[in-house]
């Protein structure tokens, strides 16, 4: 990608390589050549990450302990390795790529159609496991927010839908261990995983220009507050309403139980 640039930008560009699941220790040292280039950080975006599908019950703690070590671990280590920086600066972005898959969790494999969206609004979800890490992701997130919201440093969370971006579907559906009753959900999951490339509504140029617009409040963020949150895609907010309408319906449905637990005369 760098190859593509223009000549005068590529000047400006440089890269430090390596594995974010290597662990903290590891990642500071490149961290601080990164931050030796120029002097400083102002900004750090946590886009890496990928899917491994599958089911809950049959990938289990595996498949999610492998899912957690890029998503989340490696995450949160590229993060802490960069804020004495931005401390440093008492200014500063953080954005982190979360992931609608947490707001539609309860669906199995790929997901069902839910009434009022097409079957192209659906067919994004990677699995369980996937949508675990990014909820994990998400609240590292809003923690950060408070943490460092006294330094002055802003903090993102941007939750895309479903864009053509290359490799996320590129990890093998896991058949390591098949549980019979789960045939059929599986063969339909794996059947749903394999038509989704290529179908995705979301455009990441389009996405990448707001996310950029947001960080220097310039275009379509210009003369409006900094969010914490930012949703991409209409399927990303069809998801988050769709959510939200079936935790409040079910919270007023027991609100009596909610509100009967505590002491008595309290």
């Amino acid at each position: 990608m760098i190859a593509t640039l223009k000549p005068e930008v590529r000047k400006r560009v440089r890269t430090v390589v390596f594995d974010i699941t290597e662990g903290e220790e590891n990642i500071k040292p490149k961290i601080a050549i990164a931050a030796a280039y120029w002097g400083r950080i102002d900004i750090l975006v946590n886009n890496a990450g990928y899917g491994l599908p599958g089911l809950m019950e049959e990938g289990g703690s595996k498949l999610l302990r492998r899912q957690f070590e890029t998503n989340v671990f490696g995450v949160l280590d590229v993060t802490t390795a960069t804020l004495p920086y931005l401390r440093a600066n008492r200014s500063g972005c953080v954005v982190v790529i979360g992931s609608r898959s947490t707001w539609r969790a309860e669906l199995p494999g790929l997901g069902e159609s839910l009434p009022g969206l097409s079957m192209q609004l659906q067919l994004n979800e990677l699995s369980g496991h996937y949508a675990a890490s990014k909820a994990a992701v998400h609240a590292v997130t809003e923690s950060l927010i408070g943490e460092l919201a006294p330094f002055n440093i802003k903090v993102l969370l941007v939750q895309p839908g479903a864009f053509r971006t290359e490799g996320i579907y590129g990890q093998p559906y896991f058949t390591g261990n098949p549980i019979p009753d789960h045939d059929e959900l599986r063969t339909k999951s794996i059947a749903r995983f394999a038509a989704v490339a290529g179908s995705e509504r979301g455009d990441p140029d389009k996405a990448a220009e707001a996310i950029v617009d947001v960080v220097r409040g310039e275009g379509v963020a210009k003369g409006r507050p900094w969010p914490n949150y930012l949703w991409l895609g209409d399927d990303a907010e069809a998801d988050v309403r769709n959510k939200c309408r079936k935790v409040l319906t079910e919270l007023d449905a027991w609100k009596d139980v909610t509100r009967g637990v505590n002491f008595d005369g309290v």
